[in-house]
């Protein structure tokens, strides 16, 4: 049998554990999205006014 790993979905599961530890170690009912860019390692978007992002985030 030969084992097969899926790279972008580990990815993905190592990230949504960096979340899941972050929000658990935060006093705050939720993440900001400044805090949930740093854990992710991403930089924020433009924001309008409202505040939400006008787009995806891209990876510097």
């Amino acid at each position: 049998m030969t084992a097969v790993q899926d790279h972008v979905a580990l990815a993905e599961i190592e990230l949504c554990g960096e979340l899941m530890i972050a929000a658990s170690a935060t006093e705050a009912e939720r993440l900001s999205a400044d805090r949930i860019d740093e854990v992710l390692k991403v930089s924020p978007g433009p924001r309008p006014p409202g505040g939400t992002p006008s787009g995806p985030r891209r990876t510097p």
